[in-house]
């Protein structure tokens, strides 16, 4: 299940039999049975909306500042233009009535604090909205006017700091094969895969400009890889465990697949007819570090 509009994590999360699937995420792989144990207004997707719509709806501190700023100069307003259109008709020259009027529309119009009480609301509904477009939730008012005096921001997801998808970042060859080569099978055979990692080795292969493959005898396993026929070659892309399930021995890919595993990187092998051909590690990048990877290729 693709959780990412809840947790910001791009990568799916497997599902067993009794685990909770959250409404509105979506479901990347086969079909399955559910019960429905909330629905219309007791769902996530409900609550969050209803929070957004609350928030929107919320008054902050600077606000109520403002309110009481304009319920004392509303009536001033309105006592001055009363003043100003008895003085111009008392002593004002002829027409008289004309030009009270004029000067009595013309203070009310200059002094009337209506930007004072609107410009407030309208900015936090705004903003409100905004964030949440962008998957940032923020829950009232007061946090948002809060949020400026933060010096510290404490994160405890992933996904919260990335691009939101994963992208290629390693590819090893071996036996005999190069990393053009591999990575070309392998996005073939990725080819008709809705899972973000076979989209990243796809987006990789393109960016690179290779022509790929039609696969056949696509077939998918849940959680470990997929396996396919491309060119006539049988082509097995997933974990060491679906490896050791085809009867694959990974050789000298345990020791590397490890290291990137300590990297935070998702390692995936290839095997070409039964034999390791090599490895692709998808990561998800983070911003930090496409800044410092662009700065070192600066000449």
């Amino acid at each position: 299940m693709d959780e990412s509009m809840v947790t910001g994590e791009p990568i799916p999360v497997e599902k067993t039999v009794g685990t909770t699937v959250i409404g509105a995420t979506i479901n990347r792989t086969g079909s399955f049975r559910f019960a429905a144990t909330r629905v219309g207004r007791d769902t996530m997707l409900a609550q969050i909306i209803r929070m957004v719509r609350d928030a929107q709806g919320s008054k902050a501190p600077i606000q109520r500042t403002v309110d009481k700023v304009s319920g004392y100069f509303v009536p001033a307003v309105l006592i001055v233009a009363v003043l100003t259109f008895m003085t111009w008709y008392s002593f004002g020259p002829s027409p008289a009535l004309v030009y009270a009027v004029i000067t009595m529309v013309t203070v009310l119009v200059i002094a009337c604090p209506c930007a004072l009480g609107l410009a407030t609301p309208t900015s936090l509904m705004v903003g409100i909205g905004k964030g949440a477009e962008n998957g940032i939730l923020i829950r009232s008012g007061d946090a948002l006017e809060t949020a400026h005096r933060i010096d510290t921001v404490v994160l405890d997801k992933t996904g919260t700091v990335t691009r939101g998808k994963p992208s290629l970042t390693d590819i090893s060859a071996f036996a005999g094969y190069t990393e053009d080569e591999v990575l070309r099978l392998a996005a073939s055979a990725e080819k008709g895969s809705e899972h973000p990692l076979g989209e990243a080795i796809v987006r990789a292969a393109a960016e690179r400009g290779l022509t790929l493959g039609d696969p056949d005898q696509f077939s998918a396993v849940p959680g470990h890889g997929i396996a396919a026929r491309v060119d006539g070659r049988q082509i097995v892309l997933g974990t060491l465990k679906l490896m050791a399930d085809r009867g694959v021995a990974a050789g000298p890919a345990e020791l590397l697949l490890e290291q990137l595993s300590e990297q935070g990187k998702t390692a995936i092998v290839v095997a070409v007819d039964g034999e390791p051909a090599g490895f692709e590690s998808d990561g998800i990048v983070r911003p930090d570090r496409v800044r410092a990877e662009r700065a070192a290729e600066q000449p």
